[in-house]
């Protein structure tokens, strides 16, 4: 599959220059060699997995319906012939080709790429007029969607519905998409899609985390991470007529402790490292069924190379690698091959250092990377 960034006769600099963050952006036969069309099967069989989010959206009666997966297949034999949507997410960790399809919109960093979400529609499907709070690429593959856009500030929602669908929404500008046309969209743009015959949108999504989610999990960073001495005390106790009242020399002394918790730059990057690569609460790794021995090991890597399994991510701050959740053990001889390994997704074939050969033999156990047979 070609890697060429899907940007229409822009280049990554161009796009993110005039796009990114700023103004949509409608690109007329963006992708057309996107491989097999996983199709209404394929992402049925996805949806049954319990290791797969998914979900199905319907509109009834003017009310809006969510189930998520798994589902059981007699579930979709139960569905009408129009106005329904089923949307898997992270689709590239289960199929190659949708995987290599991800990385060409390796223009931007990987810590912000997130994954490649698939919704089939017949036609009325839709998910209502609702925005994101991040950038998307919508890609249609197979079939024509009308896609209704619009900037407004106006972001209240329908009340009592399990799915957000704005209240009033005030359409700007409209496209008719048809396979391998996509529309890019900054976040919180107002987007409506309206299937208008069967055919499905390639979603890539980037992560955004809000400030909570990040303030949040640098907490629990934080409390895996310190050691605090000393314990409460107060010696000097005075009798008090007020037994219920927290005392102001409490507050202080707590507070002082409190105060002895720090951080710097060097642990914000730590923590970026961790936070950024950990799976996903669903993602499970496959670990070989007959795995290699050491030396065969180490004779594919030296004759063929290794690959990333779909579902890890190798990010590196300076010196310091990262690989799903966990700060690898790298000597400094080693980081340039690290570094490598992180940003082609690939490992080139060649020698390694008996160190880097020790992590990379853990990893394959663990199934975070494969010989390149094992992915084709």
């Amino acid at each position: 599959m070609c890697s060429v960034p899907p940007l229409g006769g822009l280049t990554p600099e161009q796009f993110l220059t005039e796009y990114w963050h700023k103004k949509p952006l409608l690109i007329r036969k963006a992708v057309t060699d996107v491989g097999p069309p996983v199709g209404f099967e394929g992402l049925a069989e996805l949806a049954l997995r319990d290791d797969v989010e998914s979900r199905l959206i319907e509109n009834r009666g003017g009310h809006w319906h969510l189930e998520r997966g798994p589902f059981r297949p007699s579930r979709f034999r139960r569905l009408p012939e129009s106005d329904w949507t089923l949307l898997v997410q992270s689709v590239n960790h289960h199929l190659p080709h949708i995987d290599a399809l991800l990385w060409r919109f390796n223009f931007v960093p990987y810590a912000r790429l997130d994954d490649l979400m698939i919704s089939y529609a017949p036609p009325g499907g839709t998910v209502g007029p609702h925005f994101d709070s991040y950038d998307v690429f919508l890609l249609q593959v197979g079939g024509r969607k009308r896609w209704q856009i619009s900037a407004q500030k106006d972001e209240r929602f329908l009340e009592n519905e399990p799915i957000r669908v704005l209240q009033d929404f005030q359409v700007e500008e409209e496209y008719i998409l048809e396979e391998g046309d996509m529309l890019y969209l900054p976040p919180k743009y107002a987007h409506y899609g309206v299937a208008l015959e069967p055919g499905m949108t390639y979603s890539i999504g980037f992560r955004a985390p809000t400030a909570q989610e990040l303030t949040t999990q640098f907490l629990v960073y934080l409390q895996d991470r310190i050691c605090m001495e000393g314990r409460y005390s107060d010696p000097d106790l005075a009798l008090t007529g007020t037994p219920a009242a927290i005392e102001t020399p409490m507050v202080e002394q707590v507070a002082s402790m409190l105060d002895r918790i720090v951080w710097d730059r060097d642990t914000v990057g730590d923590f970026l490292g961790h936070y950024l690569t950990e799976p996903k609460a669903h993602v499970f790794y496959d670990a070989p069924d007959d795995p290699m021995d050491e030396a065969t090991f180490e004779d594919v890597v030296h004759t063929a190379g290794l690959v990333l399994d779909p579902k890890s991510q190798i990010l590196y701050l300076g010196e310091t690698v990262f690989c799903n959740g966990e700060r690898l053990n790298v000597p400094s001889q080693d980081v340039v091959q690290w570094q490598q390994f992180a940003n082609a997704r690939r490992l080139a074939a060649g020698p390694v250092s008996e160190e880097m050969l020790d992590t990379l033999y853990e990893g394959y156990l663990s199934g975070y990377w494969h010989e390149p047979s094992d992915v084709a």
